[in-house]
């Protein structure tokens, strides 16, 4: 069986299971808003089995995540909008446009410049549409489904690219320091939950500028960070049970001594 073959297989299972008559009855319900959830979880399912060099799970997990989009497609399909073909024609399109290098005789001799490249097509991509009358900015086509961090950081970029941002690293730190200090007299005078939700979004959103000048991705440090404390906090556990410390019993010095432990052991 050939790789089409197999693909086409999948697209007639899909068919069979969203069938009225003879189909299965959970497929039946769902529709576009209702399947989006499981198309972000597989996403991230292939991300994690990628971090945890899993490729027998990666090929599992990019299955679980092809099965999403042959979903999508097939109830396009159904209300007459599109099919799986105009998907894969579509980006197979917007691939060789986007790549005059490779498909055409532009020359860029770097991924950094390819990058430059890829975003100023996407930029002209825009003022066409402006030209169309269309109303655009630079901040067009970032997805509000994206992660908070992740959709900061594209943002940010967008904002960057025409100008907007600090030339160094160093403002960001008084940022920060500024913001800082805005949740704290927030604090002082008893406001409200909701502005201290807005002073502490802004918090997040300067240290993830931080984190962008630094040439870091957020999401990656933040998921090392998480993991990282995990390992300790376990540990943390382990040596409050040994100790005959039930969940709750340790007092946070107690927790605190063991905490430094795990740290000092590279944990």
């Amino acid at each position: 069986m050939t790789n089409l073959d197999h693909l086409s297989r999948l697209l007639a299972i899909m068919a069979k299971l969203r069938d009225p008559n003879g189909g299965c009855p959970w497929d039946l319900e769902q529709d576009f808003a209702s399947i989006a959830p499981y198309t972000i979880e597989e996403a991230y399912e292939v991300a994690e089995a990628i971090q945890q060099n899993d490729m027998a799970g990666l090929r599992d997990e990019l299955g679980d995540l092809l099965l999403q989009v042959v979903f999508h497609a097939r109830m396009a399909e159904e209300a007459g909008l599109f099919a799986f073909d105009d998907i894969a024609k579509a980006i197979a399109d917007k691939m060789v446009r986007r790549h005059p290098h490779v498909f055409g005789t532009a020359e860029i001799a770097s991924a950094a410049a390819q990058t430059t490249a890829w975003e100023e097509h996407k930029a002209a991509e825009r003022r066409a549409k402006a030209a169309s009358g269309e109303r655009v900015s630079a901040l067009d086509g970032v997805g509000l489904a994206l992660p908070a961090l992740m959709r900061a950081v594209k943002i940010q970029g967008r904002a960057a690219r025409v100008g907007f941002d600090w030339p160094s690293v160093t403002p960001v730190f008084d940022k920060i320091a500024e913001e800082i200090n805005e949740v704290k007299a927030e604090i002082a005078d008893g406001a409200a939950p909701e502005r201290l939700e807005e002073e502490a979004g802004d918090l997040l959103f300067a240290v993830t500028n931080l984190v962008r000048h630094l040439k870091i991705d957020p999401e990656t440090a933040l998921r090392k960070a998480i993991s990282k404390f995990e390992r300790r906090f376990h540990r943390v556990e382990e040596r409050l049970a040994e100790a005959g410390k039930a969940q709750g019993e340790a007092t946070l010095d107690e927790m605190e001594e063991e905490w430094r432990r795990a740290k000092a052991e590279g944990l």
